[in-house]
Order: C-alpha cells, then sequence, then structure tokens
C-alpha cells in the first residue's frame, strides 16, 4: 500500500516523514487554527466559505496568511487522489511557528503549515434510521468559540463526558441558551419551523450549518436563526446536530428521553434528501 502523502511547510511527503518541531508553538502553546472541507467528487465543498472562515480565524489570532486563495487550491487539490467514487476531507492547520518558549508573540517565525486529505466516512445508516443520542452539559468552554482553534481540550472534554454516558455528543448551555454541540452545531425543529442559534462568539459558524439554513429556506422550509432557550431544546419535536463530518444527524434520545416520537422526524427527513441531492450535484459538475 502506497503510504499517504502530506503536505508540511512547502513540502509534500509521506506521514511517516512529517515532523514539526517539539518548540512549535501550536505544541507548547495551542497557539493555532485549523479547518476542515469535505471534498465530494474531487470538488472541494464551499471551498472559498472555507477559507474565509481560515482567514478570521488567522485574523482573530493575529497570524498572517501565507498563501493566496489561488495558491491554497493548488496547494490542497494536490492532496487528492485521482479516484473520485468516494468522498473525502482535507485537514489543514497552521500554527504561529518554532520559537523560544514565551507566552508573547515572537518577533519573528515562519508559520507551520500542515494539510492532509482522508477518506470521508458516510455516515452509520443505523444512525440514520434511528437517530443518535445526546446530553445537555455546562459550556465551559472561553468566550472565542466563533475562532476555529486547535486548542480544544474543553471540547474533548465534554465530548468525552457525553461519550462516558453513552451519548453520541454534548449540547452546550450557556446561561439557560443552547450554543452549540461540542464537536457540531444544533438545530431544532418547534411547530414545523427550523431553528438554529445565531452566529457569535459562543459558537464556531458551521459552513454546513449555513448551508442548511440556505438550502431549507430556497426549499419552503421555515427556518430561523435565533437564541434557542434550553426548554425549547428539551421541549422540541426535532433536534439535529451538523457538521463536515456528520453532515445532518437526528438526535432522537435527549438526556435518556425521547425527541418527539423518539424517530428520526420527517422536517429531518426532507432536510436530509435535500442536502444529500445538493451533494450529487456536487459530484455530477465536478
Amino acid at each position: 500500500m502506497t503510504e499517504q502523502t502530506v503536505f508540511l511547510n512547502g513540502d509534500y511527503v509521506p506521514i511517516s516523514k512529517a515532523k514539526v518541531s517539539v518548540l512549535d508553538r501550536g505544541f507548547i502553546f495551542g497557539d493555532g487554527v485549523y479547518e476542515v472541507i469535505p471534498v465530494y467528487g474531487g470538488k472541494l465543498f464551499r471551498f472559498e466559505e472555507h477559507m474565509q472562515r481560515l482567514q478570521d480565524s488567522l485574523d482573530a489570532i493575529r497570524l498572517s496568511n501565507p498563501y493566496t486563495l489561488d495558491e491554497w487550491q493548488n496547494l490542497l487539490s494536490r492532496l487528492l487522489p485521482e479516484e473520485k467514487q468516494f468522498d473525502h476531507s482535507i485537514y489543514l492547520q497552521l500554527t504561529r511557528g518554532v520559537a523560544p518558549r514565551d507566552h508573547s508573540f515572537p518577533v519573528e517565525t515562519q508559520p507551520t503549515v500542515f494539510a492532509m486529505a482522508n477518506r470521508l466516512p458516510r455516515p452509520d445508516p443505523i444512525w440514520l434510521k434511528q437517530g443518535v443520542e445526546a446530553v445537555t452539559l455546562q459550556d465551559n468552554r472561553w468566550l472565542h468559540c466563533n475562532i476555529k482553534s486547535i486548542a480544544l481540550l474543553a471540547n474533548v472534554l465534554l465530548r468525552q463526558q457525553a461519550m462516558d454516558q453513552q451519548a453520541m455528543e454534548a449540547i452546550l448551555i450557556r446561561d439557560s441558551v443552547v450554543t452549540e454541540g461540542a464537536a457540531s452545531n444544533v438545530f431544532i425543529v418547534q411547530n414545523g419551523t427550523v431553528k438554529t442559534p445565531v452566529k457569535d462568539h459562543h459558537l464556531l459558524p458551521g459552513i454546513t450549518r449555513d448551508l442548511i439554513v440556505e438550502l431549507a429556506r430556497d426549499n419552503g422550509l421555515a427556518c430561523e436563526e435565533c437564541q434557542i432557550p434550553e426548554s425549547a431544546l428539551l421541549e422540541a419535536d426535532e433536534v439535529w446536530l451538523s457538521s463536515s463530518t456528520k453532515e445532518i444527524l437526528p438526535v432522537t434520545l435527549l438526556n435518556q428521553q425521547p425527541v418527539g416520537t423518539g424517530k428520526p422526524g420527517p422536517i429531518w427527513q426532507k432536510m436530509y434528501t435535500i442536502f444529500q441531492e445538493y451533494k450529487d450535484g456536487l459530484r455530477q459538475s465536478a
């Protein structure tokens, strides 16, 4: 089997040869940001939107972008396998680079840039048929969740708390209001209307989240971006999770209580079909 090739600091190298200094600020401080871009039919999904989110994260941590949009596209496209029958995802990460350990920014340093492509697994058919379980937990993360930071320890701990309770995801609550999942955005359906929290510093602005909002409105579904009280979440007819890797998953058990009928709801089924048709269109146009 051919060893996977990755991009690291201007070179394409076998993954076993990709090495980073122990003084890299990403390793020492978690001083960096990342992006995950799905690839359907060999085509980078919403590439410009993902790159804008990357730029927003870089701006927020005061790190210069080393590449133009065209350079990023060429760089990342070279990582993709030639076969297009499988979906993939691109993971890319930038840190502030190698410098003596000091909390303040180094005066001069080159950012560390890493990227790789992996096959994107399809959601388990059982999840689509039966839904998944989630729990609510208090959102104890920092106040810059809109930055796609590599410092994900708080998210990791929250997700593990959910896993310890045999749940797939933790839906986070701050001041009695829903923010997002530990690794996903959240939607509810209430009286026929799809609702998702407003984008602000309490949550990551998901690209898949934005597409769901767009597709819902384009297909005649009532959809609102609004504050969602915890009480509305607990009483919702449907609850969904979304992300680049999850796509759209129905939550049918929340805090060990059924959501709605306890089965994937009709609006989720319609939205899932719309989303799959959108992806098929991307593959055909690639």
